[in-house]
C-alpha cells in the first residue's frame, strides 16, 4: 500500500514552482485518489485567479501549433503559463499517445511553462472528466494563463465552452463549404475564431463563410460578437492577433458579469460531475449486493417500472 500523500507539502512546493509537485498531484487527481478531497481544500484558495483559454477545432487544424506560439508569445509578456493538452485514448487498448509536448519542446526548459498531457480515457466532448480539476491544480501553481488543448473531434466537442473563460475555435481552408460550417455545433462555442493556415487557398473564402454565419445570429445589444482572425501558426504569423483578441474578450468579460457567470457555471459542471461521480460508486456498491439485482429483477417481471425502480434505489442511498 503506497503512503498517503503529503498534500500540504505538495501544494506548498508547487506554488513555490516545483514542476515535480505539480505533476504530482495532477496525478493524484487523474488517478481519483482517495486524497483528492484532501487537495481540492489546499487548492480552493487559490482558484479563480489563472486566465483559462480554449483551443478547439477539427483534427489536424493545427491546434498544438498554435498553442507552442501562444506560450511563446504569453511567455513574452512575462505571463507564467500552464497547458493541458488532452489527447484521445483507444477505444480497444485505452492507451493514448501523449504527443503534444513533441510540438512544445522549445519551452519544456522554461521554468515559467508548465505542459502536462492527459488521456481522455474514453470521455467525450473533448475534454478528460479530470480536467476541470487539474486546471484548479495549474491555479494553485500560479500559473496567469491556462491554455486547454481539447482532443479535436469533431462537430460536437463543445465541453471546452463550460470550462474556459475564452474560446477558441481553430478552421483551416478546406474543411467544408459554408453549409459545413453553419451545422458544425463546435462553431457556437466560439468567442474568436482562427482561420489558421491563412497562407492556403480558399483561406478568404472560409473567412466570409465564417463571418456570413455569424451575421445570421441575434445578438442583444452589449452581447459579444466572435472576433474572426487569420493566423499562419507554423510561420508565427497573426499570433499577436489571437492574443489581442484573447485580451479584448477578456477586458469585455470583466466590464459586467459574464465573467462570474462564468466562473459559476464552471463550478457548477465541476460540483455536479462530482456528484454524480459518488452515486454512480455507490450505485456500483449496490450493484455488487442483492438491491439493484432485486428491484431489476422486479422490473422485467413488469411488477414495477423502472422509474419507481430508480426511486427506490435513490432512497437506499
Amino acid at each position: 500500500m503506497r503512503p498517503r500523500p503529503d498534500v500540504g507539502a505538495l501544494v506548498a512546493k508547487a506554488r513555490d514552482g516545483d514542476a515535480r509537485s505539480v505533476a504530482r498531484l495532477i496525478t493524484l487527481v487523474e488517478n481519483g485518489d482517495p486524497a483528492l478531497p484532501e487537495v481540492a481544500a489546499a487548492l480552493a484558495p487559490y482558484a479563480g485567479n489563472a486566465q483559462v483559454v480554449g483551443l478547439t477545432g477539427s483534427p489536424g487544424v493545427g491546434k498544438s501549433t498554435t498553442t507552442n506560439e501562444l506560450v511563446r508569445a504569453l511567455r513574452a509578456t512575462g505571463k507564467r503559463v500552464g497547458v493541458l493538452a488532452v489527447d484521445p485514448s483507444s477505444p480497444f487498448t485505452g492507451g493514448a499517445i501523449l504527443g503534444d509536448r513533441i510540438r512544445m519542446q522549445d519551452h519544456t526548459t522554461d521554468p515559467g511553462v508548465y505542459i502536462r498531457s492527459m488521456s481522455s480515457r474514453g470521455q467525450l466532448g473533448g475534454l478528460s472528466a479530470t480536467t476541470p480539476q487539474a486546471v484548479r491544480v495549474l491555479e494553485g501553481a500560479g500559473c496567469d494563463v491556462i491554455l486547454v488543448e481539447t482532443v479535436g473531434v469533431g462537430q460536437a466537442e463543445v465541453e471546452i465552452a463550460s470550462l474556459a473563460d475564452t474560446t477558441l475555435v481553430l478552421l483551416a481552408p478546406g474543411m467544408g463549404d459554408a453549409i459545413q460550417a453553419v451545422k458544425a455545433g463546435v462553431l457556437e462555442v466560439a468567442d474568436v475564431f482562427v482561420i489558421n493556415k491563412a497562407d492556403r487557398p480558399g483561406a478568404d473564402a472560409t473567412y466570409r463563410d465564417i463571418q456570413g454565419m455569424l451575421g445570421l445570429g441575434e445578438r442583444a445589444p452589449g452581447d459579444w460578437r466572435p472576433l474572426v482572425v487569420r493566423a499562419t501558426a507554423v510561420q508565427g504569423e497573426g499570433i499577436d492577433d489571437i492574443v489581442a483578441a484573447i485580451d479584448k474578450h477578456r477586458a469585455w468579460m470583466e466590464k459586467g458579469d459574464a465573467l462570474q457567470l462564468s466562473r459559476e457555471r464552471r463550478a457548477a459542471v465541476e460540483v455536479e460531475a462530482i456528484a454524480l461521480g459518488t452515486l454512480r460508486a455507490r450505485i456500483g456498491d449496490l450493484r455488487e449486493g442483492t438491491a439493484l439485482s432485486t428491484l431489476a429483477a422486479a422490473v422485467a417481471r413488469g411488477e414495477i417500472d423502472p422509474y419507481a425502480a430508480a426511486d427506490e434505489l435513490i432512497k437506499g442511498l
